[in-house]
């Protein structure tokens, strides 16, 4: 196959990875703070505050860097600032909802956001849950995954996409409770691209 002044059109093809990744210029200050709709504004003032915080490793440990992590959740309320959700009047109207951070050398990457609140979409009763997106170099695609929280067990039990998980892999999607820094609860949550299953994070496909 040819282009338009005869030399072969680039295919992608399977080898290709997403990348090739990014310059600490693809950020800006603040990309991974939830809690403001930009760097200069002040937080919103509804919900707890936490940290999320862990690492992202390869196989057998290895230290994933300069992964980028994409965050999205719903409001202390549980509601989002969309138009899919027919409460997004009510939503927070200073919480940003959406993030971006990406890991260092030793793979450890820090979201500041609130706690989310459940919520109801047809498919059931949503616990309370952060959306995560990865992306790094070697991988085909994005992976998408979900970090739940460790105090909301019968909330987690009900929830429908938890429930896709096997049994023995969902303990891989609830975060640890890891004391306290910043004036806010932290969250460990841990990502392991590929290993063994009790050590590999469930992931899911779009």
């Amino acid at each position: 196959m040819s282009g338009a002044g005869g030399e072969a059109a680039a295919i992608p093809i399977s080898q290709h990875t997403i990348g090739p990744f990014f310059p600490q210029t693809f950020f800006r200050a603040g990309d991974n703070d939830l809690t403001r709709l930009t760097a200069a504004a002040a937080p919103t003032r509804r919900g707890e505050p936490i940290l999320l915080r862990g690492r992202v490793l390869r196989e057998g440990g290895v230290p994933c860097i300069n992964a980028i992590l994409e965050a999205w959740q719903a409001d202390a309320e549980g509601r989002f600032r969309h138009p899919a959700d027919p409460e997004a009047g009510a939503a927070d109207p200073d919480f940003a909802g959406w993030g971006r951070a990406w890991t260092d050398v030793e793979g450890r990457y820090e979201f500041r956001t609130v706690r989310p609140g459940g919520f109801r979409e047809p498919a059931g009763e949503r616990a309370p849950h952060v959306s995560l997106l990865v992306m790094a170099s070697g991988l085909m695609r994005p992976l998408l995954t979900t970090l739940f929280f460790p105090d909301c067990a019968a909330a987690n039990a009900r929830d429908p996409v938890l429930a896709l998980v096997p049994p023995a892999r969902r303990p891989r999607l609830v975060a640890l409770a890891d004391g306290e820094a910043a004036g806010a609860r932290v969250f460990r949550f841990d990502l392991c691209l590929r290993g063994p299953a009790e050590e590999e994070t469930p992931f899911f496909v779009e």
